[in-house]
Order: C-alpha cells, then sequence, then structure tokens
C-alpha cells in the first residue's frame, strides 16, 4: 500500500483518541454534532450501535477524499436500563450509590464506515465491570471532582474511579471508549489491514 487511508474520529472522546494514537493511529478528530438524546433502541447494547452507526454516518456524509470513519458510543447497562453520561451531580451521585457492591455491562457500539465505496461494518463490545463499594464520602469526593459527568456510566477505568473497580471481564480497552481488537476485525470486514493504517 503506497497512501495510507486518513482515518476520522467521528467522537469528542480524548480517551478513544488516546487509545488509538497508542495504537499507532492518528486520526483527524470531526464531531458528529448528532443529538443522542433523540436515538433510542430496545436494549442498551442497540442503544449503543444505533448511537455509533448514527455518529460515523453524520461525519461521512461530509467526507469526499475517501476517509475511513470510526464512529463509537457507549453506555453502562445495569438492571438492563442503558446509563449514559449522568445529566447532574444529584445524578452521578445517586449511579454510584446503585452500582457499588455489583456488576455492570460497559456496551460500546463501533461502526466504521468507509467513503470511497459507502461500505460499513458495525458491532457491539460487551465488558463486564466490577464496582467496588465506595463509601458515600469516597462517592461524594468523586462526584466533586467532575470526572463522572463527563463519561458513560459516570466511571473510567483510566481516571479516579479506577480505584472503585475491582476487575473487569474482556476488553479493557472497550471500557475506556473503544475495543481495538473489534476495530481491527471491522476493518478487516472493509478489506483494510489496520497495520497499513500506522503512522510511520
Amino acid at each position: 500500500m503506497t497512501d495510507r487511508r486518513t482515518l476520522v474520529l467521528a467522537s469528542a472522546s480524548p480517551a478513544r483518541l488516546g487509545l488509538l494514537r497508542q495504537a499507532g493511529l492518528d486520526p483527524k478528530v470531526i464531531v458528529s454534532g448528532v443529538d443522542e438524546d433523540a436515538l433510542s433502541a430496545p436494549t442498551p447494547g442497540e442503544l449503543a450501535l444505533v448511537l455509533a452507526e448514527a455518529k460515523a454516518a453524520a461525519v461521512a456524509a461530509g467526507l469526499t477524499d475517501g476517509e475511513l470513519v470510526i464512529g463509537c458510543d457507549s453506555v453502562l447497562e445495569l438492571d438492563g436500563q442503558a446509563l449514559g453520561k449522568p445529566a447532574d451531580a444529584a445524578e452521578a451521585r445517586r449511579r454510584w450509590q446503585a452500582m457499588r457492591g455489583r456488576s455492570g455491562v460497559l456496551q460500546t457500539g463501533h461502526c466504521v464506515i468507509d467513503t470511497a465505496n459507502g461500505r460499513r461494518a458495525s458491532a457491539t463490545a460487551a465488558t463486564t465491570v466490577h464496582f467496588a463499594e465506595p463509601d458515600d464520602a469516597e462517592i461524594e469526593a468523586y462526584v466533586a471532582s467532575g470526572e463522572p459527568l463527563h463519561v458513560a456510566g459516570a466511571f473510567t477505568l483510566d481516571g479516579r474511579s479506577a480505584p472503585f473497580i475491582t476487575g473487569i471481564e474482556g476488553d479493557h480497552g472497550n471500557v475506556i471508549g473503544l475495543s481495538l481488537p473489534l476495530l481491527r476485525s471491522l476493518l478487516g470486514e472493509l478489506d483494510v489491514r489496520i497495520t497499513d493504517l500506522w503512522t510511520a
């Protein structure tokens, strides 16, 4: 391959961008502007996929140079409900009070669109997350940090909530925001090798 394809991340997530860069990729970032609250689906996993596909499609629609667009969206499935970013500190506090000592499933939808031919591949990755039992003072301190207001499920594996997570089952990158093994598989469906996208 002589000319490396341009990769575009349809997400404002610094965590997703960081994962891709650590894996040797250097995508452009174009935020989709999709209204997440306007979309729905029967299950949390399906919702994550619908949102990822909508974000990728919105960005791909404005591109014309054969870019590869990656769209992702994550939700935490707890008691059959899809939990995204909490609306405010009070919701984040309630969320953590409900999650402590329990397990949830972090669902991340992935969609890759090849704008050269319109082909797309999409799937959802699921990782089980086991939460510790932070006391009320620890929850209060974490909520006051502001971090849970910016992440799906009100927690992140690579931030201040890491001490409150006792373990995971599945791909850790998926919890941070993007499953690199799944991305490789989806690119393969579009006849693209992830190694061909590595930067020098």
